[in-house]
């Protein structure tokens, strides 16, 4: 590890923001920012509650804490998205967002147009890996750039001494693409779905069983990719297959009785390089997941806030454990450094993820005027929760709070939020939300975990 220099300049870490309590949650774990965007010009489609009426109000929770949100307009646009392109623009100057996160040249051609002093940040999208690239953006008016996955830590450092006053942001944690800077086709090679729209159906997550064999003699067969995916069908007895590739190397491809998985990147997770990220010039630390869950949210804004806005008092010791809870206690495809290192990007060939033994319960509430209907029950000390999955009397659970604090305890007593019922257990599928005694007071926010028993 380097050895830090003081810096005034507090390093910024940037939160996906998939839905407004997912922001909420996110900032209550640490994130100085977030960014989030609406479908219609935002790289997630599907997984996305944001409306303009969204956007707003997002926006004012935003400042009222006195953090940034960045809106995302990273699709690689077709003509077609330009119709209502500038009146979107005019409400995000109205509302005024700390920044717009752009991949096309196009839309940042209208943006000068419409917003000429909008704080501009170049989409990883864009795939910047290189000076020269960096100093062309600059003219063109970016303030920002999201540098490409691809890049690693001594071209992070060139790049920031040939361009000093450019801000740098890199992707710290989360789902690594197999497509270069996540330009990828395959979505839309094998249902129409476009990736590079926001719309990707994540077809290297997907198991691929054998259909016919392959001749690695021959020249390299293409089947139909739909005709390979096929999860019903089971192989009964483990192989290898061996696929020739487009430049005649040996790709060997581990199959096992659920299917092989072939393009199925690890994920990133580079909590213990923080220290050399900042020290290279990297400004903004920034975490993938829109679409994850608000359990995602808190523990990985969670344990990076704490180790970014305490990085030169964290030892190895405390990297070593932080990583061992992302590692064990977050589901995940494994862990690598993508490219950081200069290496290769790693793949996850045996499964499609790696099953946590831990399961997300439940999330802290406001209580509002819920202290109205506890005071019959004759309990000192509450909290709501909304629950996620399930949560039984006699678990033994963990409290996160935020700054990654952690309570540990059982859950003596459940109660029916709406009518003080006493329970034993309570479910997610229900929408249930419940109450039960603490001995201390845990902030709205807080997740709610509990370690699997086989």
């Amino acid at each position: 590890m380097i050895k830090m220099k003081n810096k005034k300049n507090r390093i910024e870490l940037l939160a996906p923001a998939g839905n407004l309590h997912k922001l909420k949650t996110a900032l209550a774990f640490g994130a100085d920012a977030v960014y989030a965007g609406i479908p219609d010009f935002s790289l997630r489609v599907r997984i996305n509650n944001f409306d303009m009426d969204g956007i707003k109000e997002a926006v004012k929770y935003c400042h009222q804490n006195n953090k940034k949100i960045y809106i995302t307009l990273n699709i690689f646009a077709h003509n077609k998205h330009f119709k209502n392109l500038e009146k979107y623009l005019k409400f995000l100057k109205f509302i005024k967002v700390d920044g717009l996160i752009i991949s096309d040249p196009g839309i940042l051609e209208i943006v000068k147009k419409v917003w000429p002093r909008a704080n501009i940040h170049l989409s990883t999208q864009a795939n910047c890996t290189n000076a020269q690239a960096a100093l062309f953006w600059q003219k063109q008016g970016v303030g920002r750039i999201i540098l490409g996955r691809e890049v690693t830590l001594k071209e992070i450092k060139e790049i920031h001494k040939a361009c000093p006053g450019l801000e740098l942001e890199y992707f710290v944690h989360g789902a690594m693409c197999m497509a270069y800077s996540g330009r990828c086709f395959l979505s839309s090679l094998t249902s129409t779905r476009s990736a590079n729209l926001g719309d990707c159906i994540q077809p290297c997550r997907w198991k691929y069983v054998e259909k016919s064999s392959f001749d690695i003699t021959q020249d390299r067969q293409i089947p139909n990719p739909k005709s390979q995916i096929n999860p019903k069908h089971q192989i009964s007895n483990s192989k290898q297959l061996a696929i020739k590739g487009c430049e005649d190397d040996i790709f060997e491809v581990i199959e096992e009785k659920h299917g092989s998985y072939i393009l199925n990147s690890k994920d990133l997770c580079l909590i213990k390089y923080l220290r050399d990220l900042e020290e290279a010039g990297v400004c903004s630390f920034k975490i993938e997941g829109r679409a994850k869950s608000a359990y995602y949210q808190a523990m990985v804004a969670g344990i990076y806030s704490h180790v970014t806005h305490n990085i030169e008092h964290i030892t190895e010791e405390d990297l070593a454990y932080y990583y061992s809870e992302l590692k064990i206690k977050i589901i995940n495809r494994g862990y690598c450094t993508g490219f950081l290192l200069g290496d290769r990007g790693e793949q996850n060939t045996d499964n499609s993820h790696e099953n946590s033994d831990w399961e997300f319960c439940g999330q802290v509430l406001s209580i509002k005027n819920e202290e109205l209907r506890i005071k019959k029950l004759n309990i000192k000390n509450f909290i709501l929760i909304k629950v996620h999955n399930s949560l039984k009397v006699g678990d033994e659970v963990e409290i996160v709070k935020p700054k990654y604090d952690i309570i540990k305890m059982k859950v003596d007593k459940l109660f029916d939020s709406e009518t003080g019922e006493k329970l034993q257990e309570a479910h997610g599928g229900q929408g249930r939300m419940v109450m039960i005694e603490v001995k201390q007071d845990i902030p709205v926010y807080s997740v709610i975990r509990r370690k699997i028993v086989s």
